[in-house]
Order: structure tokens, then sequence, then C-alpha cells
């Protein structure tokens, strides 16, 4: 098993480290998304690797800190039935397809921090209202899914370019 790749993992450096990234960079082929993990970015082949292997319940951790959200509201996002998540803070590591979530939610949080020019504040917000756009869906919700990530994800791109249908 190979070892991961940390960033950073300072309080607060995660949300500015990724932040820098995007300014410098924009969203690239490096998944700059990876610095809420508190991972350093990397190339696709490594990443795959990486979630086969399972995510640490650590990086987990990083992610619901920088989203702010409570032990149970990151559960129900990454679709984690909080005994199986104690399972897995005992194991140190998510199952693949638990990865595979986490990886979602963190792409899709990216995208909003993206979109409110590095407010993570303001990004939560708006992941956690309901959408017009989406129906009066919570956006958050929707993440739940591939398919609803999507069209969450579809939705910041029309706003990032001013198309707000």
């Amino acid at each position: 098993m190979s070892q991961t790749v940390r960033a950073d993992s300072e309080e607060g450096t995660d949300l500015s480290r990724f932040w820098g990234e995007i300014e410098s960079g924009g969203w690239g082929a490096d998944h700059p998304y990876l610095l809420l993990l508190g991972l350093d970015p990397m190339d696709t082949p490594r990443l795959v690797e990486l979630v086969e292997e399972g995510l640490s319940f650590g990086e987990l951790e990083h992610l619901r800190q920088n989203m702010g959200l409570s032990r149970e509201e990151m559960a129900e996002l990454v679709q984690i039935r909080p005994r199986t998540l104690d399972r897995r803070k005992k194991e140190g590591r998510l199952h693949p397809e638990e990865s595979d979530r986490l990886l979602r939610a963190s792409r899709v949080f990216g995208r909003a921090i993206a979109l409110f020019e590095g407010d993570a504040e303001g990004a939560s917000g708006w992941l956690s209202s309901p959408q017009r756009a989406l129906g009066g869906a919570v956006p958050l919700e929707m993440a739940r899914t591939e398919i609803g990530a999507g069209e969450v994800e579809g939705l910041i791109g029309r706003l990032e370019h001013g198309v707000f249908s």
C-alpha cells in the first residue's frame, strides 16, 4: 500500500492553499479540491490508486472541518451510517466506494468555493440552501449521488458564466 501525500494541515491552511491554487491555475487537471481533504493535488492515475486503497478517516475529518459540518451531517453527505463511521474511525481507513463519495463531496465543495471566490462560508451557505435553479433542492442533499452532484456542478458552471437559469 502506498503512502498518502499530505498537504500542510495547520488549521485554515487547507482552505487558503486551495484558494491559492485556484487563483494561480484555475480548476486544473491535478484535482486541487484534494487540498480540502488535507492532501496535495495529484494526477488522476495516482488518485484512482488512492481511492482503491481507501482514503484515511483523517481525510474525511479534514473535509468535515473545512465544510463546517457536524459528524452526522458529514456521515449523511457521504452516505456512511454513524455506526459504520465509528468502525471506519477505528480502522483508520474508508472503503473505496466511501472514498469515492468523499472525493465527490470535496469536488462539489471546491467548485462552490471557486464560485464564491474563496469565501468558504458563503459556499457552505449556498450549498445548504434550497436553490430555485435546482427545483428548490438543497445542493448538498443532491450531491449525495453522482447524478445530483453533476447537476450541482452544472449549475455552478452556469453561474460562473452568468447563465442564471
